[in-house]
């Protein structure tokens, strides 16, 4: 059983090395800062800025992590679409949320560790969480958006719904499987939590940094 793990151990490093590699204009956004003005833009662009965006994708592979060790945990990442929604929503109403950015770090590096530690939160506190870390990258996350016109506005929600709904569900469903493989199949997923903690304590002193 543990043959199949090496191959999956060093995916999953190379993974993160090509995510590392990513150029700073990719990882800002994939219309290059542009507001969207159609459909299609606004599509693409709320498919592309969880994806490309490194903080937002360590967060969503987290997310899955954590979710995988509850047997109800497909429901969970529930929490962190609707609070996630919530949260463009609270950006294109001009609310302010001081240090958003930094935030959005510090909630990777938590997510990051709680899907490194070996033991469990409670199925509500892990809630709780997942909606105050989606709600925060959703702030971040519709600072792209703003001035936008409806129906890009529109397509842009939807495909930040569908792309996040699709890897954290995704992601949780895949490492339930795969930890039930052998109790080295469990570090594995808890190594992985750890690459992403370390993730959002990069982005965490970044963020630190230009704000000083």
């Amino acid at each position: 059983m543990t043959a199949p793990i090496l191959p999956k151990t060093r995916l999953l490093a190379l993974a993160f090395a090509g995510l590392m590699a990513a150029t700073p204009a990719l990882a800002h956004h994939p219309m290059g800062g542009m507001t969207p003005e159609t459909l299609a833009q606004g599509l693409l662009s709320g498919l592309g800025h969880p994806v490309i965006g490194l903080d937002h994708l360590a967060a969503l592979v987290g997310v899955g992590l954590v979710a995988s060790r509850f047997a109800r945990g497909l429901t969970l990442p529930a929490f962190w679409i609707v609070a996630m929604a919530a949260g463009v929503g609270l950006h294109l109403m001009s609310a302010d949320l001081p240090y958003a950015e930094t935030l959005v770090a510090l909630s990777v590096v938590i997510i990051g560790l709680a899907a490194t530690i070996r033991t469990t939160l409670p199925y509500a506190l892990t809630a709780l969480l997942f909606a105050a870390g989606g709600a925060v990258h959703g702030y971040a996350l519709g600072e792209s958006i703003i001035g936008a016109e409806s129906t890009p506005l529109a397509a842009y929600l939807v495909g930040l719904v569908a792309v996040q709904t699709a890897l954290t569900t995704g992601i949780a469903f895949l490492a339930q499987r795969f930890a039930k493989a052998s109790l080295a199949a469990s570090l594995q997923l808890r190594l992985a939590g750890l690459a992403v903690a370390a993730m959002g304590a990069a982005t965490l002193v970044l963020s630190l940094q230009a704000s000083a």
